[in-house]
């Protein structure tokens, strides 16, 4: 993976970090909206909310057009296109190893001296 990859990569971790920046994320998934919008559900001033936006705007997450005087806010989805790339790398090592552990468990079953727990 080249260093600029895993410079975005880490930028969208870093912003993914924070739950009010994914509940923001949540919230544009489902369409469009302004920062007062975004701002509602937080108990925080609108300066830490553009704190976040911007923090989400820097790692590409997000996307701030201007119509008018509305600024709306869109989700910018290919960031988290590379982090699920990422992770995917890593699927056949956690399903190999819940594989290994289910063998395991059924292997204890067999060995209690009563079997299978009966419920």
């Amino acid at each position: 993976m080249n260093t600029v990859a895993v410079d975005q990569l880490s930028s969208t971790f870093a912003a993914l970090a924070d739950p009010t920046r994914r509940a923001i994320l949540a919230r544009l998934s489902t369409g469009e909206a302004t920062v007062t919008e975004l701002a509602a559900p937080f108990d925080m001033s609108m300066p830490a909310i553009s704190k976040h936006l911007k923090v989400l705007e820097r790692a590409g997450l997000i996307e701030r057009g201007r119509e008018a005087q509305w600024r709306p806010c869109r989700l910018q989805a290919e960031p988290l296109k590379e982090v699920e790339s990422w992770v995917e790398q890593y699927r056949s090592h956690w399903e190999e190893s819940l594989d290994r552990l289910g063998e395991y468990l059924q292997e204890l079953q067999k060995r209690s001296p009563g079997g299978p727990a009966q419920g």
